[in-house]
């Protein structure tokens, strides 16, 4: 792999808060469907320290794996935290008894929820904080005006240092940023799915971080061919490749790959250090399909 010149690093806007653009995604900790505590504590912990020990300093996560479980062994595995260890997390639904996910979004709710957090994490300030909304849990064009306004009371308290936002529009980012300075939006995207385009560079030229998930998710057969073939002719795997177009697509894209195997971990890692050619990087953008990338 050639050593890229892309800046490995990413301070969130009007913060101290300096993360590795490589960051780690904790929602595979959990068990299956980000439901239970992981199947072998030993080892989500020894991932955790491994995180650390490889020098990622960005760690997203939710009171929603588990419910409750994986902030607890986040703070089992690394509590005293590292001082340059930033710690994202975000809202979590409510699980209803016959297992639909609905929102959690009343003042209360809220409230309790980042006490949870800080609580499960062991913390007094939670470093980040994402209100995520958007399907399934609210409509797509669901207001966010009450529960962004109580978090940002919360921020004013000294609970939580910053706000992002996900699985949301342009519209709601523009609605958020009337109530709180928005620090990152973490939404889907990747090869296949590129709705936000240009999104990213409006958040781009406001210094705003862009966190996207699921950086496989929706590939077709087609598309994850064309994929592993360029991932065999610069000898590295397909999701290194995806997560190195993803760190290319543009400086202000921080990325949040998952895994519970270290093997897995260190490939995140060094993906970081992919540098695509300008052919290969023409090649992976017209795996898009044209609605994908309207």
């Amino acid at each position: 792999m050639e050593q890229t010149t892309q800046s490995t690093t990413f301070t969130f806007k009007g913060t101290d808060l300096n993360v590795t653009r490589v960051g780690y995604g904790a929602m595979q900790l959990a068990g299956p469907r980000a439901s239970g505590p992981p199947k072998d504590h030993a080892a989500a912990v020894a991932v955790l320290r491994e995180v650390v020990a490889s020098g990622i300093t960005h760690i997203d996560t939710s009171g929603y794996y588990g419910p409750h479980t994986t902030n607890r062994v986040i703070k089992d595995a690394l509590h005293p935290y590292p001082s340059n260890l930033v710690i994202a997390t975000k809202t979590a639904p409510l699980r209803t008894a016959d297992g639909k996910v609905v929102s959690a979004f009343s003042r209360q709710e809220l409230i309790d929820d980042v006490h949870d957090n800080l609580r499960e994490l062991g913390l007094e300030t939670l470093d980040l904080f994402n209100l995520r909304v958007g399907p399934p849990i609210c409509p797509p064009d669901f207001p966010i005006e009450e529960p962004l306004t109580v978090l940002a009371e919360l921020q004013q308290k000294g609970l939580i240092r910053s706000l992002g936002l996900s699985n949301v529009t342009s519209a709601q980012i523009k609605e958020g940023q009337k109530i709180a300075d928005i620090v990152c939006v973490q939404n889907m995207y990747n090869l296949a799915t590129r709705a936000d385009d240009a999104m990213i560079d409006e958040l781009a030229a406001q210094d705003i971080a862009y966190v996207p998930y699921f950086p496989l998710k929706g590939l077709s057969a087609e598309q994850a061919a064309v994929l592993a073939d360029v991932a065999e002719s610069v000898q590295a795997t397909p999701s290194q490749v995806a997560l190195a177009w993803l760190l290319a697509r543009s400086p202000n894209v921080v990325v949040i790959p998952g895994t519970s195997s270290i093997g897995h971990l260190h490939e995140n890692v060094e993906a970081g250090a992919l540098e695509l050619s300008p052919e290969i990087t023409a090649r992976l953008d017209g795996i898009a399909t044209p609605a994908a990338a309207k």
